[in-house]
């Protein structure tokens, strides 16, 4: 078999296990199964677990290079500096591929999955200790975040929504940032 066809095997085998059983609880044990190749292959082919994971789902760039400027902004202005880079990375010239992702995986059933698995679990992941406030919220306040986000993006991308879909992504960012850094840093209920 070819390396071409491997690879291709192997990354089929990869979106359908990410979409059954998510991120978390898919092994690259039970991909290189699927896929009928040594676990090795899949190691030389996409390297970790989450570089096949992004590749999988075609993301156009590592969640860890988005959110470096989210890290490195005081924590009082972590919700807007996080806006400011995904409004950025769907307003550039990856648009029209993200937004082709985003619209096979929203209207597939197995592909819903495959977008909490990757905003959760891979994307926001790296947020978690700057969230937690020691209570041990931060899943919780990264699944705000997440639903605001899935939804902002949806609306701005998928549905065109006016006035959000033709905004400006300065203006959008300041009306949403403060719901986004409230889920980020402020006091949850209960």
């Amino acid at each position: 078999m070819s390396a071409e066809r491997t690879r291709a095997r192997i990354l089929d085998a990869a979106r359908r296990a990410f979409a059954r059983g998510g991120f978390e609880a898919t092994s690259v044990r039970s991909i290189a199964a699927l896929a009928g190749v040594d676990q090795a292959l899949v190691h030389h082919y996409f390297g970790t677990k989450r570089q096949l994971f992004l590749e999988a789902i075609e993301v156009p760039m590592d969640p860890a290079e988005l959110l470096a400027p989210v890290l490195a902004a005081p924590r009082e202005q972590m919700g807007e500096a996080y806006l400011r880079a995904v409004l950025g990375l769907w307003d550039s010239e990856a648009e029209p591929a993200l937004v082709s992702t985003l619209r096979t995986l929203v209207s597939s059933p197995d592909g819903q999955a495959v977008i909490g698995s990757f905003v959760l679990e891979v994307a926001l992941r790296a947020l978690e200790p700057a969230v937690d406030d020691g209570s041990g919220s931060a899943r919780l306040r990264l699944s705000l975040v997440a639903s605001q986000t899935v939804g902002l993006i949806l609306a701005r991308k998928v549905a065109r929504i006016e006035p959000i879909a033709s905004m400006a992504a300065d203006d959008l960012a300041a009306l949403v940032a403060p719901t986004i850094q409230r889920y980020m840093t402020g006091e949850l209920p209960g």
